[in-house]
C-alpha cells in the first residue's frame, strides 16, 4: 500500500478525513444544539400560551430589560404612541414576499418607552413603503409578547430613506440610535387585535422550519461522514485490486511468451503433443515432432 504515500492520496484521504471529523465534532453537534434550542422555545411558547397576561411591570420591573427566561410572555401595556418616532425594519420577507414591520415606541404611564412591534406590511412596488394604518392617539391598552433583541451580524447602521426611518432588525438598540430615545431593552410584538396591530408577526421559534428538522439534519451530516469514510476504503480497495490485477496480467503476458503456460501446444495425430515454435531461419512456424521423426533412423 506504498501509493498512499503518493502526494494525491494523501491530500484526498486527508481531506475525506477532514470532512468526516468535521461532520462529527462540528456540523451534526451545531445541528443537534439548534433542535435542543428549538425545543426549548416550543415549551417556553406552550407554557406562555398556558399563562394568563400581566402587567408589564410584573416582569420587566424599572430599571431592568427583558430577559431571556421571559421571551415569550403575554403582557399588558399602557400608554401613548409616539408616532413621531415610528420606524420601519425592512428587507423582511411574508409570506414569500418582500415586506417591512413597523416599530413604535409606546411611551408607559410609568415614564418608560417600550418599542412595540405593531406587525409587517407587504412592500410596495419595488420596494418602495406603503401606505398603512397609523399608531391610534391617546392613552391605548395593549398585549403582546416579550421577545428579544434581534442582531444584525453586518452591524448596518439605521438610515431615511424617502423620509422613512428604517432598521435592518427588530431591536430596541436600533430605535434607540436612530431617534435618540432610550427604550427599554427588548421588544413587545403585539397579539391579534389589539388597537395598532397591522398584520401580527407569526409566534414562532427562531429560525422557523418544521420541528425535528434540526434533528434530521444531524442525521444526515452524521451519515455523509460515514458514507465519506466507507467510500474511501472503497476507493483504496479498488486501488489495489488493480494493481494486483497489472501484475497478475503481466506475470499471464510473460507466460504466454515463454511458453510456461502451454500456450500454443498442440495434439498430433498419433496423441503426441507438438510445439510450435519459429525457427529462426524460416519464416513460419515448424512441427517439432515431425522434424524429430524424419531425423531417426530409415528416415528419407
Amino acid at each position: 500500500m506504498r501509493f498512499l504515500l503518493r502526494p494525491g492520496w494523501i491530500a484526498f484521504v486527508v481531506a475525506v478525513l477532514a470532512f468526516a471529523v468535521a461532520c462529527y465534532t462540528l456540523l451534526a453537534p451545531w445541528q443537534f444544539d439548534r433542535e435542543s434550542e428549538r425545543s426549548a422555545q416550543s415549551r417556553a411558547i406552550a407554557n406562555a400560551d398556558a399563562t394568563p397576561a400581566v402587567g408589564f411591570d410584573t416582569l420587566v420591573p424599572p430599571g431592568t430589560g427583558i430577559g431571556v427566561e421571559d421571551q415569550w410572555r403575554r403582557v399588558t401595556l399602557t400608554g401613548s404612541f409616539d408616532r413621531a418616532a415610528e420606524t420601519l425594519v425592512r428587507l423582511r420577507v411574508v409570506d414569500g414576499a418582500p415586506a417591512f414591520e413597523v416599530l413604535t415606541p409606546l411611551r408607559l404611564t410609568d415614564g418608560r418607552t417600550v418599542v412595540v412591534n405593531r406587525g409587517s406590511v407587504p412592500a410596495a412596488d419595488r420596494g418602495a413603503v406603503p401606505e398603512y394604518a397609523a399608531a391610534p392617539a391617546g392613552l391605548v391598552t395593549v398585549e403582546g409578547r416579550l421577545r428579544l433583541d434581534e442582531t444584525d451580524p453586518q452591524g448596518r447602521p439605521p438610515l431615511v430613506e424617502n423620509g422613512t426611518r428604517q432598521v435592518y432588525v427588530s431591536d430596541s438598540r436600533s430605535v434607540a440610535a436612530a431617534t435618540g430615545l432610550t427604550p427599554v431593552e427588548g421588544v413587545v410584538v403585539l397579539e391579534a387585535g389589539q388597537p395598532g396591530v397591522l398584520d401580527p408577526i407569526p409566534i414562532a421559534p427562531v429560525g422557523g422550519g418544521a420541528p425535528f428538522s434540526n434533528f434530521s439534519y444531524a442525521l444526515q451530516w452524521l451519515t455523509f461522514g460515514a458514507v465519506a469514510l466507507i467510500a474511501l476504503g472503497l476507493f483504496i480497495r479498488l486501488e489495489l485490486l488493480q494493481r494486483n490485477g497489472k501484475r497478475e496480467t503481466a506475470g499471464s503476458l510473460r507466460d504466454q511468451l515463454s511458453g510456461r503456460d502451454g500456450f500454443g501446444d498442440e495434439p498430433a495425430p498419433d496423441g503426441r503433443v507438438t510445439d510450435r515454435v519459429t525457427d529462426g531461419a524460416d519464416d513460419g512456424p515448424r512441427d517439432t515432432a515431425r522434424d524429430a521423426a524424419g531425423s531417426g533412423p530409415g528416415a528419407g
